[in-house]
């Protein structure tokens, strides 16, 4: 199976007035149609870093990116969704009018992708709410829809930049266990960056653990669960304890 995204030998050095500081060195990996990958490492690893360079913010200092399997375009950037750590939500738009946003920005406005958009909104519990404002949703219910919004767009990749961070702990649990849940639904191709090794073990087919800077693949972990746990239901399995304690050895030895 060919994958859709595929980074070979990748450096990238930030340039100051100053000088310039390494962030990543020779970091390669794939992603493959489905998968969710999670990446962890310490903070200032360049795992927001990685990120940017795939949706061509930044352009690597050395190596490539492939995008199914031609080197990335600009125009590859508009089959990526991106997820942040804030919803971005517009208070003066109701919560089916967010929706539609980015469908409005690229001029897809079709009767087909409305119904899509609502039957999304019906089938993750937001139907309800479609004519409410940002403000009158929990925070739960706001990330699931800034999730909504960024698959009405149909991307082949999504890039999740700690898109719970904000969130309490509480909250941050059910929420990722109700995205990680509608990204499985979906069939997308996901990335996700965290800090949370519990999350990415939860939500990850793949944890990728990165160094201290200049950020380099110290290890890639795969994750195996039964395909019928959900996210919340796996820290609860057996075999998540092994995988927290094996990740974090890593970090140990990356002190």
């Amino acid at each position: 199976m060919q994958a859709i995204l595929e980074l070979s030998d990748i450096d990238y050095y930030y340039h100051t007035l100053s000088g310039e500081t390494q962030a990543l060195s020779h970091v390669s990996f794939t992603v493959h149609p489905g998968e969710f990958v999670a990446i962890v490492g310490p903070s200032g690893c360049g795992k927001s870093t990685l990120l940017s360079l795939i949706t061509r913010l930044l352009t690597p200092s050395a190596g490539k990116i492939f995008f199914q399997g031609h080197p990335l375009k600009e125009e590859d950037t508009l089959h990526m969704g991106y997820m942040l750590q804030k919803d971005h939500l517009l208070e003066w738009r109701t919560i089916r009018r967010n929706v539609l946003l980015g469908l409005e920005i690229q001029k897809k406005i079709t009767p087909k992708n409305l119904a899509y958009a609502d039957l999304l909104l019906s089938t993750y519990g937001l139907a309800a709410f479609a004519d409410k404002h940002p403000s009158e949703l929990s925070g739960g219910m706001r990330q699931r829809a800034a999730l909504i919004r960024t698959l009405v767009l149909q991307p082949e990749l999504l890039l999740l930049d700690e898109p719970f961070s904000a969130l309490d702990y509480q909250t941050r649990l059910h929420v990722s266990n109700d995205i990680g849940t509608i990204i499985k639904q979906e069939h997308k191709t996901a990335i996700l960056v965290t800090h949370d090794l519990s999350e990415a073990i939860s939500l990850g087919d793949r944890v990728i653990i990165l160094s201290n800077r200049p950020g380099r693949i110290r290890s890639i972990v795969p994750i195996h669960f039964s395909d019928a746990l959900s996210p919340m239901e796996k820290r609860n399995a057996k075999e998540f304890n092994e995988y927290f304690n094996l990740i974090w050895k890593e970090f140990e030895q990356n002190g």
